[in-house]
């Protein structure tokens, strides 16, 4: 019992937890299958509530257990739900081939993680003993990373619905450096947060869904053929 209220635990646990993140982020970069995708994103944020929820037991801090009550029903349950029937719907079950490859896609990934390590280098403070006040401090480099692999994604990728899923993995790492670095933003920011990316994944379901009728496909490409 004594071990698991020491703070050295709890951010072993989350320094963990940010590390499978981070793997899971890159495996959706490699993963070309749309549902196996959705899952990682889900496996993915439940990961983040748990970081949050660990957060919260250390700090004593009630608002972020309900943060990361809602993350998990949001983006761990509920966005997920949402895209794997609207994958359902328009029976596209796999990414077309990207711009780069898996192979090199993993590289750039790799080096985007090193460039994650490099700029959280001034926020990691070796001589400060692990505690409560510091925990999860470890996990900013995990959080760039996250947002510079989903920017990638984006950028990446051809159809309109793993584009989603790449804002929304970017959303994660931008949760995770706010959870990391602040112990969250107030609780009123936060829900407006949530459902402004429920907001968003509702209308973007959408979009595909009309691009899939107009185009009979989801590669977003296509949308030049709109130029006049």
């Amino acid at each position: 019992m004594h071990t698991i209220q020491d703070p050295q635990f709890g951010d072993k646990m989350v320094t963990l937890m940010a590390a499978l993140v981070l793997v899971l982020q890159i495996a959706m970069v490699a993963q070309r299958w749309i549902v196996t995708n959705i899952r990682i994103f889900a496996a993915q944020s439940f990961l983040l509530a748990a970081i949050a929820n660990t957060i919260a037991y250390f700090n004593h801090a009630p608002h972020i257990y309900v943060v990361a009550a809602l993350t998990l029903l949001a983006k761990g349950i509920l966005v997920p739900m949402v895209l794997e029937r609207l994958v359902a719907r328009i029976g596209i079950d796999q990414e077309i081939e990207p711009i780069l490859n898996g192979p090199l896609s993993v590289v750039i990934s790799g080096g985007l993680t090193l460039v994650g390590y490099v700029l959280a280098e001034p926020f990691y403070r070796p001589e400060e003993a692990p505690g409560a006040a510091t925990l999860g401090h470890n996990a900013i480099a995990v959080a760039i990373s996250l947002f510079l692999i989903g920017f990638f994604m984006m950028i990446n990728r051809r159809k309109a619905l793993t584009q989603i899923l790449a804002l929304l993995s970017l959303e994660n790492g931008l949760f995770l450096a706010a959870i990391s670095l602040t112990y969250g933003m107030p609780l009123m920011v936060e829900l407006g947060v949530l459902f402004d990316v429920l907001v968003a994944v509702m209308v973007l379901g959408i979009l595909v869904y009309r691009i899939r009728g107009s185009f009979d496909s989801m590669d977003v490409s296509r949308l030049r053929r709109l130029r006049g």
